[in-house]
């Protein structure tokens, strides 16, 4: 057994401990906001925090997870409340979608470290999580706003 705290609530799961944490999150937990997307760090659609930083999870073997807070796109807010969040619907971001809860934690971390960024910093910062309907400059513009009214 490992035990995991995820958003605030510790949780014991019974898998080896090479498990990636994506597919604890998913399939032991049910927490399926954190997507698969290619299963090798290079999209970023399993991002989540990990004591605050942005990692992929879907290469993060939960036993390196265990012991710290994770917290995914259903622990950022439980009630869409982030200044990200609304930025995204106020943008109208999302069009497949499936890339947003990486695309959120990633910029999450960002604004977490930097409440105000320039244009050059949230670009360098966001380079790696992949869009495939290529919104990134409703992306870039979801994060301007959520850093003026956050």
């Amino acid at each position: 057994m490992i035990e995991v705290n995820v958003n605030g609530r510790s949780h014991r799961v019974d898998v080896e401990p090479k498990t990636p944490l994506l597919w604890v999150l998913r399939d032991a937990l049910g927490m399926t906001g954190t997507k698969y997307g290619c299963g090798i760090s290079q999209c970023g659609a399993c991002t989540v925090h990990v004591n605050g930083e942005p990692v992929r999870s879907c290469s993060l073997p939960v036993s390196a997870a265990a012991g710290k807070r994770i917290t995914t796109i259903e622990g950022l807010s439980p009630d869409s409340s982030h200044p990200l969040q609304k930025a995204w619907v106020a943008e109208q971001v999302p069009q497949c979608g499936y890339c947003q809860s990486g695309q959120i934690m990633q910029a999450a971390a960002l604004l977490a470290r930097n409440s105000s960024p320039s244009r050059g910093e949230i670009v360098k910062h966001m380079n790696g999580n992949i869009c495939r309907c290529g919104t990134y400059h409703r992306i870039i513009a979801a994060i301007q706003r959520a850093s003026k009214e956050g």
